[in-house]
């Protein structure tokens, strides 16, 4: 069987569509009717579980940062810990919108376009104050500034991230969103509930916090082990 070339066929598709000037949810829900009329199922990939550092490897690991006495780089990881930003998030953010006040940083424009306020613990408002205020002494506009006086990269901070995974001896390297998984994983074991992590993680939906229950099950299997022996059958 021999098939028309798929950006022939998109043309031919596009002009029947023009004239009825489709936006993005025509389009796609003419495409989902196509596949139900042609019996096609999509195609959906497999879901795995990210791998999440244990408590004894970010141990390891923050005891790596602390070791090299680089306190940028002690309050990068620190903060990207405590808050689980994304790095493009994080990257982003300006002295101003640190609140010290209330222990809030606001993030603008994260995913999906969207602000949301993060936390951060009160007895590290004093550490992070200081860094600000030097920052700000220095002419600095972002939290965390590079040596040229100008915003970290995405890869800049992965390559700080990167080099104490080394030094550590880590052998699953640690990035900022491992740092994230880990810290809502931490969370999840804590109790904490799912309304109070979405918005705080800027997640679009709890469900999509449904794969921290789900790393935070592992965990607990000791404890299941101990307690199912007075299960009464």
């Amino acid at each position: 069987m021999t098939r028309t070339p798929v950006k022939q066929k998109a043309k031919q598709f596009a002009k029947l569509l023009r004239k009825e000037n489709p936006d993005y949810n025509y389009i796609r829900e003419l495409f989902r009717n196509l596949r139900k009329e042609l019996e096609i199922s999509a195609v959906k990939g497999n879901k795995k579980l990210p791998y999440v550092p244990t408590e004894e490897e970010i141990r390891k690991y923050y005891d790596a940062v602390w070791q090299s006495r680089n306190m940028k780089n002690v309050m990068i990881i620190k903060t990207l810990l405590y808050t689980g930003v994304r790095v493009s998030e994080f990257i982003g953010i300006t002295i101003n919108d640190v609140d010290f006040d209330r222990c809030q940083i606001r993030i603008n424009n994260g995913k999906g376009k969207k602000d949301r306020i993060v936390p951060f613990p009160t007895p590290f408002k004093e550490l992070l104050a200081v860094h600000a205020d030097n920052t700000s002494k220095k002419g600095g506009t972002y939290l965390f500034e590079s040596s040229w006086k100008k915003p970290y990269t995405d890869r800049g901070i992965r390559k700080i991230l990167a080099h104490y995974s080394k030094e550590a001896g880590i052998t699953q390297p640690i990035s900022p969103h491992k740092l994230r998984h880990f810290l809502f994983t931490w969370l999840k074991k804590q109790g904490i509930e799912d309304a109070l992590i979405q918005p705080y993680s800027g997640h679009e939906s709890r469900k999509s916090l449904e794969i921290y229950s789900k790393l935070a099950i592992s965990d607990v299997q000791n404890e299941y082990d101990n307690i199912i022996k007075k299960f009464p059958i």
